[in-house]
């Protein structure tokens, strides 16, 4: 499975949603505490992109190193219509400074040092150690997850639902007593370089992790993973 460390720098460097919480300072455009851009810095730094005008920018350039405190709270959802979407949070706190000259002009670029790292996501809930966060490197998978995932919904719906047949004794839950439930639905979840995961759904919901026979590092290894997947669930 991919470690806390790998799954928050996933998190940090990919495209879901975040925002800046920080004590005393709201806003009604919450847009303005939204950064346009992250990045990871060779010491562990999170580099945030935001709005010029943000009330996060004004505090951080009167501030002084170690005093503005903050977190970042990084928000994860299915890109698949499922049933619960958010997959998982990361919060990232520590110390807002900003870093002049590293914007375009209506933009400014503020730096989070690292203090303390917590994910909560489908593999449960862990703090990270700022090092360990540091040698991280994300998913390779997870620039293209979303698409992937989204491929497999719409073009390969029958070899999904065929995965309930690797779930053993756990597949008679999806058709309820007597076998008379709605008709199982099978969603592509998540996606990593170790297997895939699916939310089942019928009488009941649950997850299922399908493990792939080795870790995957590109499209072509997935390519290679997902056919062997299929072929087991077809026999």
């Amino acid at each position: 499975m991919p470690s806390a460390a790998e799954r928050t720098r996933t998190l940090v460097q990919g495209t879901c949603s975040a925002a800046l919480l920080i004590t005393g300072i709201e806003t009604t455009r919450s847009e303005q505490l939204m950064p346009s851009a992250r990045a990871v810095g060779p010491d562990g730094e999170v580099f945030l992109l935001m709005p010029a005008d943000s009330p996060a920018v004004r505090a951080a350039a009167h501030a002084q190193d170690d005093e503005l405190r903050a977190v970042l709270e990084i928000t994860d959802v299915a890109p698949v219509s499922v049933p619960h979407r958010i997959r998982g949070r990361a919060w990232v706190s520590g110390w807002l400074t900003t870093t002049p000259g590293a914007a375009d002009p209506g933009s400014a670029m503020l730096r989070l040092e690292v203090g303390e790292l917590r994910v909560d996501d489908l593999w449960g809930t862990s703090p990270v150690d700022p090092e360990d966060f540091t040698r991280a490197a994300p998913d390779p998978l997870a620039g293209h997850e979303a698409e992937l995932l989204q491929h497999l919904h719409t073009a390969h719906g029958p070899q999904m639902r065929e995965l309930c047949g690797l779930l053993g004794e756990r597949a008679a839950a999806l058709s309820g007593p007597g076998g008379e439930g709605p008709a199982p639905r099978a969603v592509p979840l998540a996606l990593d370089r170790f297997g895939l995961r699916v939310r089942f759904t019928g009488a009941h919901c649950f997850d299922a992790r399908f493990d792939f026979p080795e870790p995957v590092r590109d499209i072509t290894g997935l390519r290679r993973a997902m056919h062997t997947l299929f072929e087991a669930a077809a026999h």
